[in-house]
């Protein structure tokens, strides 16, 4: 099948493929290249036209070839939209022989019944080399807090021999040591976020924007009245990202408000049966096949003084939690109990659980769990959620067993205006 074959409609082609900034990269099920736009040509150094009908093998490192197969093989039959590549550094070959650093998001799909993949890939050399300067400016920070202690450290003896009443000034320098230590430290850990920032940035952006390229290209393809079923699973796949993008982006703003400190909560009066609705509607549009969420439709309304939205984001962060690490066909229990203090919620799953060990450590920001590596996440979403609750006066806690299933468990107070 030729390029011109696979693309019949150039518009979208000329649109979703070719002006794409990242390379993509089309193959059928033999591992042949299929189709690659513009981008994907010139990175790895080829004319027009001249990778189509060629081994995918031409563009991977000889060392990388043995085991490729068997991965592309494995990656074919349990077929699903991932980043390529968890924990390994992959690189591309290029026609001169040379070698760069690389990520691919891999989407799958079938046309007519022949299985092919898209894959997203983006030369990751600048990054590279960025976080190696990052890593030098660590260092040298580092050397630089050693010298200067050093430093303090004979001024301080220096002091100390001549055995005068100098404890003020000791102190003082003592003072300015940690000041500087602290501001130095600081330094390097906004240093580091901003690399993990990037890097959260890459994986969780680019895997479900590609899958939207690639849903968006093939519902156009489905254009007979028989064919609505197919153009309703790549409308509802994009419909899930975009939802699932949507929340990053509230997270981000919300690391941005816990930042601002507690001024920057908005109290109003609102109806707690009308908030749950909303949190459970917009948790059904991501639900897997066979899941459902069980919850007290007939709750008594009652209204709440509290921050509204944020309320809404940890509710809305957890339930979307039990609906991302469980299989299909689970229940998912949302149980809201009001009492005379407070209001307690509950959020209860049969997924995958969270490791015992990892247990400790679930409410730092960017951690994830060991059993939690390979799916979608920015490792953010449960330390917001306890920020937030910390500053508004409430709790979070859970209780977990791998392979069994997780219950979250939140409690408000209810203030009065």
């Amino acid at each position: 099948m030729s390029k011109s074959e696979f693309f019949q409609n150039k518009n979208i082609f000329n649109v979703l493929f070719e002006a794409a900034s990242e390379g993509i990269i089309v193959v059928n099920s033999s591992q042949v290249v299929i189709a690659a736009n513009t981008a994907a040509e010139h990175m790895f150094g080829y004319e027009s036209g001249e990778l189509s009908g060629k081994p995918l093998d031409l563009l991977i490192p000889k060392n990388y070839r043995p085991s490729h197969g068997q991965h592309f093989s494995r990656f074919l039959k349990n077929s699903e939209n991932r980043q390529m590549g968890h924990g390994r550094d992959l690189h591309g070959l290029r026609k001169d022989g040379s070698q760069f650093p690389v990520e691919a998001g891999l989407n799958p799909f079938q046309i007519d019944g022949e299985d092919y993949v898209m894959s997203l890939i983006i030369d990751i050399s600048v990054r590279i080399e960025t976080q190696r300067q990052i890593r030098e400016l660590n260092t040298k920070l580092e050397d630089k807090i050693a010298i200067r202690t050093h430093e303090l450290q004979e001024s301080v003896q220096k002091l100390q021999h001549l055995n005068l009443d100098l404890e003020d000034e000791i102190n003082r320098r003592k003072a300015a040591e940690r000041r500087i230590k602290d501001a130095l430290q600081k330094e390097k850990e906004l240093n580091e976020l901003k690399t993990k920032f990037l890097s959260l940035v890459s994986h969780e952006f680019k895997t479900p924007l590609s899958g939207i390229l690639t849903s968006a290209t093939l519902a156009e393809k489905y254009t007979k009245g028989e064919q609505q079923d197919k153009r309703e699973k790549h409308l509802g796949t994009i419909r899930n990202k975009v939802h699932y993008l949507n929340n990053i982006l509230n997270d981000f703003l919300s690391i941005e408000r816990l930042e601002a400190g507690k001024g920057q909560y908005k109290y109003t009066n609102f109806s707690l049966k009308r908030l749950i609705n909303e949190v459970v509607y917009n948790a059904n549009i991501t639900l897997k096949n066979g899941q459902e969420i069980t919850y007290s439709k007939d709750l008594e309304d009652m209204m709440l003084y509290h921050d509204e939205k944020i309320l809404e984001l940890i509710l809305s962060n957890l339930l979307g939690n039990s609906i991302k690490y469980s299989p299909e066909n689970t229940l998912i229990d949302f149980r809201v109990t009001p009492t005379e203090n407070s209001v307690i919620f509950e959020v209860q799953d049969q997924g995958i659980g969270i490791p015992e060990k990892d247990q400790k450590h679930i409410f730092e920001r960017y951690f994830r769990a060991e059993n939690a590596l390979l799916d979608q996440g920015t490792g953010i979403g449960l330390n917001i959620a306890y920020t937030h609750l910390e500053n508004l006066g409430g709790s979070i806690k859970f209780e977990s067993k791998e392979n069994v299933g997780t219950k979250f468990t939140v409690e408000i107070p209810i203030l009065k205006p």
